[in-house]
């Protein structure tokens, strides 16, 4: 019986994976589409943080139930990837401030969708490490 709670934890955390990106998928909707007062848009703009803590516990759980190897990948995915982070918001930082870049073109908006892929890139070149 514990075995099986083990092997549950350890699997991917896909509902609250859905759930995150699904809340964040509304409240992007909701801003988009409705003309809110401020109070609303800050309500609005929370509506993911929940589900994104969810997720985060769960996916830390996750990755607490694998072993010495899918752990190693998954660290080494992080140490690619937050450096990257860092070297892409410093540049655009470093852009925007000698007006080269636009703001309004490379805002949070649209930088945010790079991290997850720096952590897949991350994950996918410590695999090819591994093989």
């Amino acid at each position: 019986m514990k075995q099986s709670s083990i092997s549950e934890k350890a699997e991917m955390p896909v509902v609250p994976t859905a759930i995150w990106v699904g809340s964040y998928l509304i409240a992007l909707a909701l801003e988009k589409y409705l003309a809110l007062p401020t109070t609303l848009q800050i309500a609005v703009a929370l509506i993911p943080v929940a589900p994104f803590v969810f997720f985060v516990q769960r996916f830390i759980a996750h990755l607490r139930n694998l072993d010495e190897l899918h752990r190693r990948v998954h660290f080494e995915a992080l140490a690619f990837a937050f450096p990257l982070a860092i070297l892409l918001l410093m540049t655009l930082g470093l852009l925007e401030r000698g007006h080269l870049v636009s703001a309004e073109k490379w805002s949070y908006r649209q930088v945010w969708y790079y991290l997850p892929l720096f952590y897949l890139v991350g994950i996918t070149i410590s695999w090819r490490r591994y093989r």
